[in-house]
């Protein structure tokens, strides 16, 4: 019996699926199917029912999975002791992300700490932000960048990067345009213009409009704010924005304050607090929040991104 066999064996009963498993583990899904069938033949057993359309773990598969997980974990704690005793900084981290804002430079963060560790490897990868925060918790993911808006699951820790007045803009033409400010509640049943679900930006607008009893109609999503403004400046709808992201624009939009409440947008990048880790994802951490803006201390001054 092998590591490796305990290793695709955990992940495709955590992915439920060869598939997907192989893609996590950058490897060809024969050669996944391979290693399971090997281990399947060493234990006597089926591991897994393949007779469904969804791959499911057999009760004998139930049952000796916590043994694998323990076994890996085992491995993985005397590789971290054994780094922390000889002074060793390798392997690989992994960041999640929903979206990336420019102003935090995360290139420049992700060079410097390249520059100083050259022996770690470094994996971005994209999450919606329920499996952004499922992989921070189960230790899959050992930094991610996300909106702040609904609560954090328990043993996770975070620090405030991005906190800044967003402002809403139109067309010269639309009708709004000569308003100067919108309160929250005008908004409802408008053609909106907003980032994606899990940024700070979207979560501070659905917050808001659902305290004021409705949803908000987005008929176009982009990831980028400088996108959204040319989508409103197209007359395509009304764009929610950060306000560093209309600098330069009034000849093409109107800038309109949101009033009744006023909106911040609000992202942080997020660890896991508690269980171990490993030399390199602590060093990669403590990197992070030493180069990224601390926006959650008491007096901060605000930054400007989506």
């Amino acid at each position: 019996m092998e590591l490796r066999q305990l290793e695709y064996f955990v992940a495709v009963a955590e992915e439920a699926g060869f598939t997907k498993a192989a893609a996590r583990l950058h490897v060809a899904q024969p050669g996944v199917s391979a290693q399971i069938r090997q281990l399947e033949r060493e234990l006597g057993e089926p591991l897994f029912d393949r007779s469904a359309r969804a791959v499911r773990l057999t009760a004998v598969g139930e049952a000796v999975l916590p043994y694998a997980r323990a076994a890996l974990a085992a491995v993985s704690g005397m590789r971290l002791v054994t780094d922390e005793l000889t002074g060793l900084l390798r392997g690989r981290v992994v960041m999640g992300g929903v979206s990336t804002p420019s102003v935090l430079d995360l290139p420049g963060m992700l060079a410097s700490f390249h520059d100083r560790f050259p022996a770690v490897e470094i994996a971005l990868v994209e999450n919606d932000p329920d499996s952004l925060l499922d992989g921070i918790t189960t230790g899959r993911l050992d930094l991610g960048l996300l909106g702040l808006g609904a609560p954090l699951p328990p043993g996770v820790a975070v620090q405030v990067v991005v906190d800044q007045k967003l402002v809403a803009v139109v067309h010269p033409d639309h009708e709004l345009a000569g308003a100067g400010s919108v309160t929250v509640a005008e908004l409802a049943g408008r053609r909106l213009v907003s980032l994606p679900v899990g940024t700070g930006l979207r979560a501070a607008l659905e917050d808001a409009c659902a305290r004021a009893g409705f949803a908000p109609q987005v008929a176009y999503e982009a990831s980028e704010p400088y996108v959204l403004g040319q989508l409103a400046a197209r007359g395509l709808g009304l764009a929610v924005l950060p306000e560093s992201a209309v600098a330069g624009a009034a000849s093409q939009l109107r800038v309109l304050e949101v009033a009744e409440p006023a909106l911040r947008g609000r992202m942080g990048v997020v660890w896991r607090a508690e269980g171990p880790m490993s030399p390199a994802a602590r060093a990669f951490i403590e990197h992070a929040r030493r180069h990224l803006p601390d926006l959650g201390k008491p007096g901060a001054a605000a930054t400007s991104a989506g």
